[in-house]
């Protein structure tokens, strides 16, 4: 029995040192302190705060990255099936030299593939797929596409000589814009199947200045408003650029025209953040629930809901790159101005579905391009589809070829009703009608996913209406930040430019904060 009584008391004492043991710091720790300071807490970890969360990290900032899913990326997801390889969100990128050295930095420059920069685009347009010239102008020959007369409209346009002015005190919708520069025909061919692949919207309605700013801007760069000269002078700043500040010599490398990706797909990159930033400063399955001033100094007090319960996290900078739709109830709390401005942002229903058939079911089985779009007047349900297997070859099995489709959008929000069967059999019967021969046999199906809010649509009235009153709101409450896609831009390049810059706005904040704060009282002896 003394026996029994001395492993009893070691028991009590064991169970006692483990008691006060300090908790083990991690996203999996149940004795996370209901209350923990940081100096940022960044909310979502799509590539926007992925990026944002790196490059604070790098520069020593104490930074914690929650998001609301069991798992980082955001709408980033690539996944893996045998000797496939596909993307449900996102599909490549234009390599960029903030995004080289991001890859470099976090130890994935030896993953990144580049695909051909030859591989045309196509637009199925008249029952034929019609290659979009990569050589201007000697392509014009025989690009059949436009006809003689689109053509010559598009290119008179371009440098000038066919041009009427911008009307005076009107935002210009995409439309408006193509057509006053180039015509109705390469608008209604080229222009709006392009603004339907990558917004998934309607370019009636999408402001010119805020969706496609780096082309409205060519014309704000031109002598006499035309987009050639302007381009001109575009790539003479590129080259000042590239001068002033050149990229690393040990960044990767890539040639303008190529598109970009890694060869397990993109969710490479935020993975690769995520598993740089530890386990400490990453928290799945946090869900934002308030923001509010800390009453005694100017910090921020932000409540999640968490697997371990409610936490809080006490920071003196927050930035929140969830998208515009899945913070403005939070928001409301502290700005109700800026809670409205959230609210106009409106993102539409779209599904991407990737299927594979044998090579031998296809009009051209190699598919020489990256992909096809498909004007609305074509009667094809489907905005576009990325051809996966040539893009980036070794994604699927050399004798099928890999699609990724996409299809929805702010024209079509009905796709939302629609069963997954449903979808699956209306892209497939498109494919039937665009790339396969009549007796290609049934799809196989790898990835559908259905995205009810997918792309923020940057409408009419955006800049004014959004951007403005998210810019107010800033100076209105210093330290806490709104950003993302529907701020910044949506392409892939732009999340990971907004990671880098807005790092640079936080450290600036953060080193003014220190500056103002009140000295400490010296100690009495």
């Amino acid at each position: 029995q003394s026996d029994f009584k001395r492993a009893m008391r070691v028991l009590a004492i064991a169970a006692c040192a483990a008691a006060f043991q300090p908790a083990p710091q991690g996203r999996a720790s149940t004795r996370l302190a209901a209350t923990e300071t940081r100096e940022v807490v960044v909310i979502g970890s799509g590539v926007s705060g992925s990026c944002l969360s790196h490059y604070l990290n790098e520069a020593g900032a104490d930074v914690v990255m929650t998001e609301a899913r069991d798992v980082v990326g955001g709408n980033v997801i690539s996944k893996t099936e045998g000797e496939y390889v596909w993307e449900e969100g996102p599909n490549s990128f234009q390599p960029t030299p903030t995004i080289m050295r991001t890859a470099y930095e976090c130890g994935i420059a030896d993953e990144l593939v580049f695909a051909d920069k030859t591989l045309p685009p196509w637009v199925f347009f008249g029952g034929k797929m019609h290659a979009l010239p990569k050589n201007l102008p000697g392509d014009l020959l025989t690009f059949n596409l436009l006809t003689w007369p689109g053509k010559i409209r598009a290119a008179l346009g371009a440098v000038g000589l066919a041009l009427a002015p911008p009307p005076p005190d009107e935002e210009e919708s995409i439309q408006d814009f193509v057509t006053r520069h180039l015509g109705a025909e390469t608008f209604h061919r080229v222009i709006d199947p392009f603004v339907s692949g990558v917004y998934a919207g309607d370019p009636k309605r999408l402001s010119m200045s805020a969706a496609l700013r780096k082309i409205f801007r060519l014309q704000q760069l031109s002598f006499n408003g035309a987009l050639v000269p302007g381009a001109l002078v575009r790539f003479q700043e590129i080259a000042a650029e590239k001068k002033t500040n050149p990229p690393d010599p040990r960044w990767p490398t890539y040639e303008t025209g190529e598109l970009g990706s890694f060869r397990r797909g993109l969710k490479t990159l935020p993975d690769a953040i995520a598993a740089r930033l530890g386990e400490d400063r990453v928290r799945t399955s946090w869900k934002l629930v308030a923001a509010r001033r800390d009453d005694d100094d100017a910090a921020w007090l932000v409540d999640f809901e968490t697997p371990d319960g409610p936490r809080t996290i006490r920071a003196n900078a927050v930035c929140c790159t969830a998208p515009a739709h899945a913070v403005g109830s939070v928001v409301r709390a502290v700005s109700p101005p800026a809670a409205d401005a959230l609210d106009l942002v409106y993102y539409p229903p779209v599904a991407s579905v990737t299927v594979s058939y044998p090579k031998t079911a296809f009009k051209m089985p190699s598919l020489p391009g990256f992909g096809n779009l498909n004007p609305r007047s074509e009667n094809v349900r489907t905005l576009g589809t990325i051809w996966s297997s040539s893009l980036f070859p070794g994604r699927c099995p050399p004798d099928r070829n890999l699609l990724l489709n996409y299809i929805g959008g702010s024209r079509d929000v009905a796709i939302a009703d629609l069963t997954p069967d449903q979808i699956l059999d209306q892209v497939d019967a498109d494919l039937r009608q665009t790339l396969l021969l009549p007796d290609a046999p049934p799809p196989k199906l790898l990835g559908l996913k259905l995205w009810p809010t997918a792309i923020p649509q940057y409408h009419k009235g955006h800049r004014a209406l959004v951007l403005d009153n998210l810019d107010r709101f800033e100076l209105d409450h210093p330290g806490f930040y709104l950003g993302g896609n529907y701020r910044t831009g949506v392409a892939f390049g732009d999340c990971v430019q907004f990671g880098f810059d807005q790092a640079a706005t936080i450290l600036d904040y953060l080193a003014g904060s220190r500056a103002r704060a009140p000295a400490e009282p010296p100690l009495v002896a």
